[in-house]
């Protein structure tokens, strides 16, 4: 048996130990992978879960701090700490745009653009040039040679977008502009559809005018930035090229007149105009090859319905986005197209109960526009009666 003293020894021993190893314990920091030289490859096979549970005093968050360092070449010390707590909730902006109230406003970008970047380099020194204006055309390949015209008419203050029904947007790499244009392609759809989903106004805000053409426009005569400077000359909202007479032309006022550069009325057929100043007899373009101003398309962006899509109706209705739309909407004569009939977007319908395809697309194009007038005029219906009764409403007596 061990004597007494020697069991005080080993008792003071053992208290010491104790001591010293808890002094020791909060004296060095704690471990972490961060000081560990390990290589990166093997963290992936790490449990981080495990771990955690095993060693509560490691936190979630620094083992991916430690993940993240090994992952990176640079070190922690380059990254600045945020001058905030991420969870401060103090920044509440009610101006800034919906879902971002809680931004400061220096960091809002409301807008966007289609300028193409590099993936390269300063971002500042991406853009030779900012275009100031927008072309689109919805395109099959069949139409490639006269699309390849029409855009050598545009010039480079153009940003080109070409928007392809037919699902073969990588065969236009012959031409060199495609290069820089902007191809979007969705097999078997109309410009309207498209304009809805991708020309929205906070995206093409950048651009001064928007053209949205079709493909069967000849444009022999055509001179794009000949056409701007009429446009702004005569202070156009919505304008059109005039039309060189052909034997399906349907309305007198998008007829080329040879005794004007700009016209903004006609007379129609007997019956046709209940008003000269409204459409068909003015305020009126066709929806083949319309150019709206940035102003402009802001508001008729949002008369686009999503599910009409072949656009017809639009032509009548577009007079309700721009003030004294009897000045302010017309037809240059001084730059005309041709257009050409091709039926190409008609083709893509389908053969049903015995219709040719572009039978049944030209069918639901004359639906589309009942619909459109009805929901038009239905909306307009309601908010007058709704403004007639809280007119009412507040020129009663309060008691």
């Amino acid at each position: 048996m061990r004597r007494p003293s020697q069991m005080m020894k080993l008792l003071i021993t053992s208290f010491f130990g104790v001591i010293v190893g808890f002094l020791m314990g909060i004296t060095f920091p704690t471990l972490t992978l961060t000081k560990m030289n390990l290589p990166s490859s093997l963290f992936p096979s790490i449990d981080l879960a495990y771990i955690e549970d095993k060693y509560s005093d490691l936190s979630r968050k620094r083992l991916f701090s430690a993940w993240s360092s090994t992952k990176s070449p640079k070190l922690k010390s380059d990254i600045p700490d945020p001058p905030y707590s991420y969870n401060d909730t103090k920044i509440w902006v009610p101006t800034n745009p919906r879902g971002a109230e809680r931004l400061p406003p220096d960091i809002v970008t409301p807008e966007s653009d289609l300028y193409l970047r590099r993936l390269w380099g300063d971002p500042n020194e991406d853009l030779k040039i900012k275009q100031r204006y927008l072309v689109t055309f919805t395109v099959g390949y069949d139409q490639r040679k006269n699309i390849d015209a029409a855009l050598k008419k545009f010039s480079d203050n153009f940003t080109i977008m070409l928007f392809h029904y037919d699902g073969r947007a990588s065969e236009w790499e012959e031409f060199e502009w495609s290069k820089r244009a902007i191809h979007v392609s969705i097999r078997k759809q109309t410009k309207w559809w498209y304009a809805k989903r991708f020309l929205h106004p906070d995206i093409v805000a950048p651009y001064e005018y928007i053209f949205i053409w079709d493909e069967d426009l000849g444009v022999e005569h055509f001179d794009s930035e000949k056409y701007l400077a009429v446009v702004k000359k005569h202070g156009l909202e919505i304008s059109q090229p005039g039309l060189e007479p052909y034997e399906g032309l349907t309305w007198e006022m998008t007829k080329k007149r040879d005794d004007t550069e700009v016209h903004k009325n006609a007379e129609e057929r007997n019956g046709w105009c209940s008003d000269p100043n409204l459409p068909p007899c003015a305020a009126f373009v066709e929806i083949m090859a319309p150019v709206f101003s940035r102003k402009a398309w802001r508001c008729v962006w949002h008369m686009i319905q999503n599910d009409l899509i072949h656009g017809w109706g639009l032509d009548f209705a577009v007079r309700k986005c721009v003030q004294n739309a009897h000045e302010k909407i017309g037809v240059v004569d001084a730059q005309w197209i041709i257009h050409q009939g091709v039926p190409s977007l008609g083709n893509q319908g389908r053969p049903e109960e015995g219709k040719q395809p572009w039978e049944g697309v030209r069918e639901r194009c004359r639906r589309e526009w009942t619909m459109f007038q009805d929901r038009l005029d239905n909306a307009e219906k309601a908010y007058f009666e709704a403004s007639a009764h809280n007119n009412v409403s507040s020129s009663r007596p309060h008691r």
